[in-house]
C-alpha cells in the first residue's frame, strides 16, 4: 500500500455504526461460508468506512482467519481422537482340516475364537492426549497471531486509503489552480505583459497536474479493492474512510500478550509435550488376548489366552527422543527471540511515532502557513508584473510539496499509532474487541 502511496506523491512531485452479531471467523468463532463485503459487517453501499468496520470485517471475513479457525477446530478434534481407546480385534483360527488321511474334511479340526486388545503402558494415552491439546493451543495462538497481523494490514491499508483521497483532493485543487493560473498568463500574453514561453510553460504545468490528479483517482479505485480483498470480498462498494476521532497514542506499553509470544510459548509447551510423548513410547505396548477353542473329533471346548509383548531389540525409540529434544531447544530459542524482536519493535515504533508527531507538527504550524504565504503573494505579485513566471512556480510547487509532506506525514503518524497499539494490544487491537 505505502508504494501505491509514493507512487501518487511521485506524480504529484512536479507540482462506528451498529453491527449485528455474525457468528464469525475469529479463532473462537463458527465458520461461514464467504461473506460479501455488505453481508459480513452490514457496510452500507457508498457509506463512508470506519476503521471499526474495516476490524470488524477482517474479525468476521478475512479467508487467512477463517482458514486458522478451522485448523483450530480440526486440533479440537484430533484432541478427541487423541483419547480413544485402541480397538480391539476378534480373530478365528481353525487348524487341522484338508489334510490327508484322518484330516481330510474338518472332522479333526480346531477352531479357535479369540478376542484380543493392545494396552498402551506407560500413560501413552493421556501424554497423546497433552500432546494434542498443546497443539490445539498452539493453533489457537497461531490463529490469533494471523488474526492481529491481517488486523494490522487491514488497518495500514485503512490510512493509506485515506491519505491517497487527500492527496487526489489537493490534486484536484492544485490542478484547478494551475488552470486559472494559466488563464491568467494568457491573459497578459493577450495583453503584451508575457511572452510565448510563458504560455506553453503555464499550460504545461496545468495539463501534468491535471493527469496528476486523474492518476490518483484511480489509485484510490486500486487501493479500494486491494481493501476488500483483505477481507475476501471482490467489490469495494463502501465509500470513502473516514477517521471519526483521533485514537489516543499510546507512549509505552508491553508486548508480553502479543499473540506472536503467546504462540511461541504454546509452541514451546508442544514441543516439550511431544518429547514425554517420545519417551513414552519407548515403554513397548502388550497385547492380551483371550477365547474359547473347540476340538471337533471329541466336542470339547477350551479357554486360551495369550499375551503379546514387542522386544525392543532394534528400535527403542531413542532417536525420535532426540529429534523431540531438539525440536524442544530450538522452540525455546525461538520464544526468547520473538519476545527480544518484539521488544525491540515497541522501542522503534515509539520512536517513529514520536518523531513523525514532532514532524507533523512542525509541518503543520509553521511550513504549510509559510509555503501558502509565499504562494498567495507570488500570485498577485504576478498579476501585478512584480514576479516572473519562474518565482511564481517555483512558490506554487514549494505549497504543494509541502502539502504531500504534511499528508505522508500524518499516514506516517497513523501508521505508527495503529503499528504500536498493535504491538501492545490496545484499542483498536485488545481483546475485549475481537468480536
Amino acid at each position: 500500500m505505502k508504494r501505491h502511496l509514493w507512487g501518487g506523491l511521485c506524480a504529484l512531485g512536479i507540482l462506528a455504526m451498529p453491527i449485528q452479531a455474525y457468528a464469525g471467523a475469529s479463532c473462537g468463532g463458527t465458520y461461514q461460508p464467504r461473506l460479501t463485503s455488505v453481508q459480513a459487517g452490514m457496510i452500507e453501499e457508498n457509506e463512508p468506512l470506519t476503521l471499526d468496520q474495516v476490524l470488524t470485517q477482517i474479525r468476521l471475513a478475512s479467508p487467512e482467519v477463517r482458514a486458522a479457525a478451522l485448523e483450530t477446530r480440526a486440533r479440537a478434534a484430533e484432541v478427541r481422537q487423541a483419547g480413544r481407546w485402541l480397538n480391539p480385534s476378534l480373530s478365528l483360527e481353525v487348524e487341522n482340516f484338508g489334510g490327508d488321511g484322518a484330516f481330510n474334511g474338518f472332522d479333526q479340526s480346531d477352531r479357535t475364537y479369540a478376542i484380543s486388545q493392545t494396552l498402551q503402558l506407560g500413560g501413552k494415552r493421556q501424554k497423546q492426549v497433552r500432546a494434542a491439546r498443546a497443539l490445539e493451543a498452539l493453533g489457537s495462538a497461531q490463529c490469533e497471531t494471523i488474526l492481529r497481523e491481517a488486523e494490522l494490514e487491514a488497518a495500514l491499508s485503512f490510512y493509506d486509503l485515506h491519505a491517497t483521497i487527500q492527496l487526489a483532493e489537493m490534486a484536484d485543487s492544485a490542478a484547478d489552480l494551475a488552470a486559472r493560473f494559466r488563464d491568467t498568463v494568457i491573459k497578459r500574453y493577450e495583453a503584451g505583459a508575457a511572452a510565448p514561453p510563458d504560455v506553453s510553460r503555464a499550460k504545461t504545468e496545468a495539463a501534468r497536474l491535471q493527469a496528476a490528479a486523474a492518476d490518483l483517482q484511480a489509485q484510490i479505485i486500486v487501493e479500494k479493492l486491494a481493501l476488500a480483498a483483505l477481507w475476501g470480498a471482490d467489490t469495494a462498494r463502501f465509500g470513502n474512510p473516514i477517521i471519526t476521532a483521533t485514537q489516543a497514542s499510546p507512549s509505552q506499553g508491553e508486548v508480553s500478550t502479543h499473540p506472536a509470544i503467546v504462540a511461541a510459548a504454546a509452541s514451546l509447551e508442544a514441543s516439550r509435550a511431544q518429547v514425554q510423548l517420545e519417551r513414552a513410547r519407548i515403554i513397548p505396548d502388550i497385547t492380551v488376548s483371550a477365547g474359547v477353542r473347540e476340538f471337533e473329533a471329541t466336542g470339547e471346548s477350551a479357554l486360551v489366552a495369550g499375551l503379546e509383548v514387542p522386544l525392543p531389540l532394534f528400535d527403542r525409540n531413542r532417536d525420535a527422543v532426540d529429534a523431540a529434544a531438539f525440536r524442544a531447544q530450538a522452540s525455546a530459542i525461538d520464544a526468547e527471540a520473538t519476545e527480544a524482536r518484539l521488544r525491540a519493535r515497541l522501542q522503534s515504533s515509539i520512536a517513529q511515532q514520536q518523531a513523525a508527531r514532532r514532524q507533523l507538527d512542525l509541518l503543520q504550524s509553521s511550513a504549510l502557513p509559510e509555503a501558502q504565504s509565499a504562494h498567495d503573494a507570488a500570485i498577485r505579485g504576478y498579476q501585478a508584473g512584480k514576479f516572473d513566471l519562474t518565482a511564481t512556480l517555483d512558490a506554487r510547487q514549494a505549497l504543494i510539496d509541502t502539502q504531500i509532506a504534511v499528508i505522508e506525514s500524518n499516514r506516517k503518524l497513523n501508521a505508527e499509532n495503529v503499528q504500536l497499539q498493535s504491538l501492545i494490544g490496545a484499542a483498536p487491537f485488545s481483546e475485549g474487541d475481537i468480536q
